[in-house]
């Protein structure tokens, strides 16, 4: 297989906060989002608007995703793309290869310790990115522990989907060095993106944002303006 395009070195590239822009259906919490989503139309505009990475749900019980639609969405684009899904098995981390994505999502709140460690390094043998996602101080130090140098911070509660802005700002100061860190979830408008950048974040992760506003290039250029 070809190479996998570098998603945390997209992110790094150019000083300023990057944006992933997320091509997302569906949520459990608000149900369908676009009904009428145009995978390759959204891509492109994501590119054109100066997206630095897309992220693709491929979940389709709770997103309505596929791989069809990461597979549109990478080819029609130059950007590196995360297969947003549930990764419980190293099966599932090899299979985010076998499908074309360049990076891997892991949930630190759906694994133990082992399991994290074995698929995040599995990852890495396989030339794949892993965002790390966190939602508290223990599970960072848990995404420390197994090496993790690309760390996402959910603000969104994975029980009560509640969002909680404080989180990434308290999450942010405890991330070390030279690790990139990706604010994710309930980012609405260029408000939030400046104090995530002030924060210190390298990146933001947006979707629902995105794909219900009723011009997602705009939207996106505002918010890598804040």
């Amino acid at each position: 297989m070809a190479p996998p395009r570098r998603f945390a070195d997209a992110l790094t590239a150019q000083p300023g906060l990057d944006v992933i822009a997320e091509i997302k259906r569906r949520s459990p919490s608000k149900g369908v989002l676009n009904a009428s989503l145009d995978v390759a139309a959204m891509a492109r505009a994501y590119e054109a608007a100066g997206a630095a990475c897309l992220s693709v749900l491929t979940d389709k019980e709770f997103f309505g995703g596929s791989i069809s639609d990461l597979d549109r969405a990478r080819t029609v684009t130059a950007l590196p793309v995360l297969r947003k899904d549930f990764t419980v098995s190293a099966r599932d981390v090899a299979d985010a290869r076998l499908v074309g994505a360049d990076a891997v999502l892991l949930i630190v709140a759906a694994l133990d310790r082992g399991e994290l460690s074995e698929y995040h390094q599995l990852a890495v043998q396989l030339g794949l990115d892993a965002l790390v996602e966190v939602h508290d101080e223990a599970e960072l130090e848990t995404a420390m522990a197994c090496g993790a140098t690309l760390v996402g911070v959910n603000q969104r509660d994975l029980v009560t989907f509640e969002v909680d802005h404080d989180r990434a700002s308290r999450l942010a100061a405890a991330i070390p060095p030279g690790v990139v860190k990706v604010a994710e979830s309930g980012v609405r408008d260029a408000d939030d993106a400046r104090r995530l950048a002030a924060d210190g974040y390298d990146a933001i992760l947006v979707g629902e944002t995105l794909v219900t506003a009723g011009d997602a290039g705009a939207t996106l250029r505002a918010l890598r303006g804040g």
